[in-house]
């Protein structure tokens, strides 16, 4: 066997492997039975000395190498896209590792509601106190601010302006008014009786201004703390009647629940944009597999430059 054909030959295989690389990569049917085909082609020619070897070579340089160079371009712009959507995906993830590290989880938040309702019954048990001796004495628990304070943004209702202004409406007639707090009379006179047993019920917000809601344990009445004004009234929930109350999430942990399925969006995306080829080049591929499996196409391979050279203009295209 001559050097020549010894070296074509080798090159032959080679070029059938980057071929072969390339059809794993991508698993498009066409670009596998190109492959295949090619493979049927090279053996032809290595089992039939008498064939001209230049034709092999021939074939390669016209239809192969522009196949190659094609799909690994369609490749190259593959990986660039890819990657921006994983640069997205870290970014997310990113964020919601930061948001995860400041969060107030539900638990944390129910945990807190049953302090914040032992503050509150303490604060008007003591209310109650100041009341009746006519003290001074400031009757609010240490620190009972900052309840909603923590966990308004996250976990608070919105309400309208309109209502909170009807939620906070009341009769001066109807107070019992301390230099240091609110409170309706018939209130405090239901607290009396039910011996201040209530529960945290929900928070409200409207704006800056929030309204903590409670629920006696005994009875089916509540009562809301205004705590900018240190106002408690009973709360008409009947003014409440269109606030979704289905949500159970803080805002933080439904950013993260929504940054999470994006991320499994992008993941699926880039999944299948890993390996994409448009549809016009999977018919120029066909159309091409179509020409190399006839019988006869080593009578016409002098005519594949025309074929080449759709593939070499497809490579200067914008399709992908």
């Amino acid at each position: 066997m001559d050097e020549r054909r010894v070296y074509i030959l080798k090159e032959s295989r080679t070029e059938i492997s980057r071929l072969q690389l390339l059809s794993v990569f991508f698993e498009e049917e066409s670009v596998y039975k190109i492959y295949l085909r090619s493979q049927v082609i090279h053996q032809l020619f290595e089992n039939n000395e008498d064939l001209d070897i230049d034709k092999l070579e021939l074939f390669h340089v016209q239809f192969t190498s522009s196949v190659i160079e094609l799909l690994r371009k369609i490749k190259k712009n593959n990986e660039k896209n890819v990657s921006l959507l994983y640069d997205e995906i870290h970014l997310n993830e990113e964020l919601m590792e930061r948001m995860n590290n400041t969060v107030f989880t539900d638990k944390n938040f129910k945990l807190d509601k049953q302090k914040q309702t032992l503050k509150i019954n303490l604060s008007l048990r003591k209310l109650f106190q100041v009341l009746s001796e006519l003290s001074t004495e400031f009757p609010f628990s240490k620190n009972i601010n900052s309840f909603s304070s923590r966990y308004a943004k996250d976990f608070f209702y919105h309400i309208s302006p309109e209502q909170l202004s009807q939620l906070i409406d009341f009769d001066p007639k109807d107070m019992y008014i301390d230099v240091n707090a609110s409170i309706q009379k018939k209130l405090m006179g239901l607290l009396c009786k039910y011996d201040f047993k209530t529960e945290f019920f929900y928070g409200l917000k409207s704006g800056q201004l929030i309204i903590e809601v409670y629920k006696f344990l005994d009875i089916d009445r509540h009562f809301l703390f205004f705590p900018s004004r240190n106002l408690f009234l009973f709360c008409d929930l009947n003014v409440l009647k269109d606030v979704d109350w289905t949500t159970n999430l803080s805002e933080k942990e439904k950013i993260i629940q929504e940054l999470s399925y994006k991320n499994d969006k992008l993941e699926s995306s880039a999944a299948a944009l890993k390996s994409y080829i448009p549809k016009e080049i999977i018919d120029l591929l066909e159309e091409n597999y179509l020409k190399i499996s006839d019988i006869n196409f080593l009578d016409h391979l002098n005519n594949f430059d025309v074929q080449a050279n759709i593939l070499k203009a497809m490579l200067k295209t914008d399709l992908f």
